[in-house]
C-alpha cells in the first residue's frame, strides 16, 4: 500500500541549516522508495534571515520550507499558535489541495501540539514521533503539557525513540496500544569498525596521544560545558589527552573562554560541524565519544560511535541506558562533572572489545525501523475509512 504522506517538522535540513538532524534525513529519506513522501520544514525566522543561503537537495522526498515567526524570549506558551499561523499563512492552500493519506508530525512541541489542529481541520489522519526534550522536558511544563497531550491522545499512533519515552507518553494519557518504540538505525556503510591509526592518519591527527570525542549540538543541556570541566582531571591521568567538539551551537565561545580559563585550550580543539558520512572516521580516530547530556531520547551518535567499536560515556537519561551496555562504555549521572571525569580516566584505562561493541550496534537497522514505521502509517490511513487497524507494537 503505497501512500502520500506529509511530514511536517523543525528537524529536517534546509537550505539555513544543511546539517540539522541526520537522523530524521535518514528515516524520511528512506521512507520516500517506498511511499511519496512530502516534507515541509519549520525555518526559525533568526535562521531564514540571519544565515545565508546554501545549496541542499534530499532524495527519494520532496522539501518544502515555511518561515516560523514567534515571539521570542517571551511567550513560549505561544508558540505553537505562532507556528500554526505562519503555516496556514504561507502554506495553507497547499495542504487544503493536496490529498494526503496521513500526516507524520515529528517533535511534540511547538510543531506536534500545531499541525494536528491542521491534521484534524483537514480531516488526516496523523502520528506523532517524539524525540526527547519534547517529552522529557516541555510535557513538564504546566502551559505546555496540556497542549502536547491533546496532540498525542488525537493522533493514530506515537512513534517513541526509546521506552523511556514510550512510558512518559502513556504518563500523559496515551494508550500504551498506540505508543510504538522504534529505535533509530544505523547507516552500516558509513560507520562500522576500521583501523584507528588510518582513520587519524586522515584527518591529521596525532598517532599516538589520547583523543576523547564530543558529536552533537554545542549548547549547555547537551553537557559539552560539564566535559569541559571534567577534562582537567583527566589530563592529570592522560596528559597526551586531546578533547575535540565537533559541532556548532551557542556555546562555541564560552567553550573557547573557559578552557583557556582551566589552562587547556593546547588540548581542546572545536572543529566545528562536520558532514554526516564523513563522521565514522572521526568516532574510528577516537578511543571514547563522550556525550554527557542532560536528557536525551536517544542519541544516534552513540549507535554510530558503537557501530564503529568505539566506547562511550554517556549519562543515564532517557533511552540511552537502553542502548550502552556495560561491555561498550560507561554511564554517569547528568550534571555530575567529578563522576564523569572518573568516567572518562576508567574508559581510557580499558582494553575494549572493538568487534563486540559493533556486534551490539548492529542490531539497529534502518530497514526494520522503516518496515514498522510503514506499518504504523498504514494503519494511520486505514483508519480514515474505517478499515482494520494493524498493531506495529
Amino acid at each position: 500500500m503505497r501512500l502520500k504522506v506529509l511530514v511536517l517538522t523543525n528537524l529536517f535540513p534546509s537550505p539555513w541549516d544543511p546539517l540539522r538532524s541526520p537522523f530524521n534525513r535518514q528515516q524520511f529519506e528512506r521512507l520516500g522508495r517506498e511511499h511519496d513522501v512530502d516534507v515541509i520544514t519549520a525555518v526559525d525566522f533568526r535562521e531564514r534571515f540571519g544565515r545565508p543561503r546554501k545549496d541542499f537537495t534530499a532524495n527519494n522526498v520532496t522539501t518544502d520550507h515555511f518561515v516560523f515567526f514567534y515571539p521570542p524570549v517571551i511567550g513560549r506558551s505561544l508558540h505553537a499558535a505562532s507556528w500554526l499561523v505562519s503555516l496556514l499563512f504561507q502554506k495553507f492552500r497547499r495542504l487544503r489541495h493536496t490529498h494526503y493519506d496521513c500526516m507524520l508530525l515529528s517533535w511534540g512541541y511547538p510543531d506536534a501540539a500545531a499541525a494536528s489542529w491542521v491534521a484534524r481541520h483537514l480531516g488526516i489522519p496523523y502520528v506523532v514521533k517524539v524525540h526527547g526534550t519534547d517529552l522529557n522536558v516541555k510535557a513538564e511544563q504546566p502551559l505546555l503539557r496540556p497542549q502536547i497531550r491533546q496532540a498525542l491522545l488525537g493522533a493514530q499512533g506515537v512513534v517513541a525513540v526509546s521506552q523511556a519515552l514510550a512510558d512518559k507518553a502513556v504518563a500523559l494519557g496515551v494508550d500504551r496500544s498506540r505508543v510504538h518504540v522504534i529505535y533509530n538505525g544505523v547507516e552500516p556503510n558509513l560507520f562500522g569498525p576500521g583501523s584507528l591509526s588510518a582513520a587519524r592518519e586522515k584527518l591529521s591527527l596525532p598517532q599516538d596521544e589520547r583523543i576523547l570525542l564530543y558529536v552533537g549540538n554545542l549548547k549547555d543541556t547537551k553537557g559539552c560545558l560539564d566535559l569541559l570541566e571534567a577534562f582537567p582531571r583527566v589530563l592529570q591521568t592522560h596528559p597526551d589527552a586531546n578533547l575535540l567538539f565537533i559541532g556548532s551551537g551557542p556555546c562555541r565561545e564560552p567553550l573557547l573562554q573557559r578552557a583557556a580559563a582551566l589552562g587547556c585550550q593546547d588540548r581542546v580543539r572545536l572543529v566545528g560541524p562536520v558532514e554526516h558520512y564523513a563522521l565514522g572516521d572521526w568516532f574510528r580516530a577516537a578511543d571514547l565519544l563522550c556525550l554527557p547530556s542532560h536528557n536525551e531520547g536517544v542519541p544516534n551518535v552513540v549507535l554510530e560511535a558503537m557501530a564503529c567499536g568505539t566506547p562511550v560515556v554517556a549519562t543515564r537519561v532517557g533511552g540511552i541506558p537502553e542502548v550502552l551496555p556495560e561491555h561498550a562504555g560507561m554511564l554517569v549521572e547528568a550534571h555530575d562533572r567529578i563522576g564523569l571525569g572518573g568516567a572518562l580516566i576508567d574508559v581510557l584505562g580499558k582494553v575494549w572489545d572493538g568487534e563486540r561493541i559493533a556486534a551490539h550496534a548492529s542490531r539497529f537497522k534502518w530497514d526494520e525501523n522503516i518496515q514498522r514505521l510503514g506499518q504504523i502509517l498504514e494503519a494511520a490511513a486505514m483508519s480514515r475509512t474505517g478499515q482494520v487497524k494493524y498493531s506495529a507494537s
